[in-house]
């Protein structure tokens, strides 16, 4: 054991979250997870904001493709950093190896106050869009919606819901029949598309991005699953490039899709795209059809994002003593009730707090959680830089392309989307960066409770 894994072990923390997944997953399950984990919900929401903020339909879809091969350099970054160290604590166990406890403190801090519960706020504000297409409930439809859905969720989850393979591959099939229709519908419609408003004439690459990349969320989760590829050297980087492929191919044609039949200015001005182009194709039944799928497949996406994110949140409860109440388990259910109960409620403030920021609901949580994003994303490329100077002789099966050129672009690519996200979120951004910044006392207090 070397030294700094001494170090780590006697500071209780690499010996709660490290294991060692067993290699059982061949080169097509790999692609099906990362394919999987990567489209969600957001493909329904984020082109309308695309198309608002692109002078015309090729810089959108351009951005589309840029955003597949942004994904491919960070899922290479991701995948080295994987296959060198696997642990289930993912970035966390990252930073903490390269940084320190405080570093990893506060990611852990920041992902139970702004990344994880701001996403689960987002999908939930998604859910409540589509609901809200099936039957409305009053002026704050969306809000009432995704506020429910994240009760209902959580209840369900501290109760102890068991997630069979059976429901997930319903949700799954909802997902991919709803993606297919829209598809289906938009390149065979052939008549004028409705122009409802006139987007911007100048597009803004920084703030394309920002949403294009947040449909593409979730590579660097799956990048975790390296570990359990049983020929990791071999498959890692083809699953990889085959997933980013697959889905920039999904991406491309939904959001050619959608110009095709509602044009830039009718996509730009939709507030349930899928929706409005079904609408236009085949009246309200059309809507209310694809709102459904679209409403139950967001309700998945939720759910595993609640479930996840409780987990993270139960490893920071043993880890730190002030968060012991987040380590409280329910053997009944096997839940961590304490984790559950606290994201539940961190995520019912955020989307109330979305209810009244000056913009929507999803775009206030974009605010407040995609500075905060791209920063940590930004120390995770770094980590790979400082881990491979100071660890040069542990086994790497698989190696970033093209060192140092491939994680050093990528750092230059968080660096600017980090700055278009403060330039473009303004106050939200500031409130998610003082919320990250408010952990820092508990860090101190954390560290007097062990002298």
């Amino acid at each position: 054991m070397s030294q700094r894994e001494h170090n780590l072990n006697r500071e209780g923390i690499a010996s709660s979250i490290a294991t060692t997944p067993k290699p059982a997953l061949a080169f097509g399950d790999a692609i099906a997870i990362i394919v999987g984990i990567v489209i969600g919900a957001g493909i329904f929401e984020t082109p309308a904001l695309v198309a608002a903020n692109s002078g015309n339909g090729a810089v959108a879809l351009g951005a589309w493709v840029l955003g597949g091969i942004v994904s491919l350099l960070g899922a290479l970054c991701y995948g080295e950093l994987a296959t060198t160290y696997p642990h289930t604590g993912g970035n966390y166990y990252y930073l903490l190896r390269a940084f320190g406890k405080s570093v990893a403190f506060l990611f852990a801090w920041a992902r139970m106050t702004v990344v994880q519960t701001g996403s689960i706020a987002l999908l939930a504000f998604v859910f409540g869009d589509y609901a809200s297409q099936l039957w409305r409930l009053g002026a704050y439809s969306p809000s009432v919606y995704g506020a429910l859905a994240i009760a209902l969720l959580t209840g369900l989850n501290i109760i102890g819901v068991q997630q069979s393979k059976i429901a997930q591959n319903l949700l799954t099939a909802a997902k991919v029949l709803g993606l297919l229709l829209v598809v289906g519908v938009g390149l065979l419609i052939t008549t004028s598309p409705p122009q409802q408003i006139t987007p911007t004439t100048e597009s803004s690459l920084g703030i394309v991005m920002i949403f294009v990349l947040l449909s593409y969320g979730g590579w660097s989760e799956a990048a975790y699953i390296s570990a359990e590829i049983r020929n990791v050297r071999r498959d890692m980087a083809r699953s990889l490039v085959w997933s980013i492929c697959i889905i920039s191919t999904i991406y491309l044609l939904i959001n050619l899709a959608y110009l095709r039949g509602l044009g830039l200015a009718g996509t730009a001005g939709s507030e349930a795209v899928a929706a409005d182009l079904m609408r236009y194709a085949f009246g309200t039944p059309g809507a209310v059809f694809i709102s459904f799928l679209i409403a139950i497949s967001t309700l998945g996406a939720t759910n595993a994002t609640i479930f996840t994110g409780a987990r993270t949140n139960y490893a920071l409860g043993r880890d730190f003593a002030q968060f012991k109440f987040l380590s409280k388990w329910r053997n009944n259910g096997n839940t961590p009730i304490g984790a559950l109960l606290a994201q539940g409620a961190i995520s019912l403030v955020l989307v109330l707090g979305g209810t009244i920021a000056p913009r929507n609901g999803f775009e206030a949580m974009v605010d407040y959680t995609a500075p905060v994003f791209w920063f940590f994303f930004l120390l995770s490329a770094i980590a790979l830089f400082v881990l491979r100077q100071r660890e040069p002789h542990i086994p790497r099966p698989f190696q970033v392309p093209f060192y140092p050129l491939t994680p050093l672009l990528f750092c230059l690519i968080c660096i600017y989307l980090l700055y278009s996200s403060l330039t473009y979120t303004g106050v939200g951004a500031l409130l998610g960066l003082f919320v990250v910044i408010s952990g820092i006392p508990l860090l101190f207090w954390n560290r007097n409770q062990q002298v």
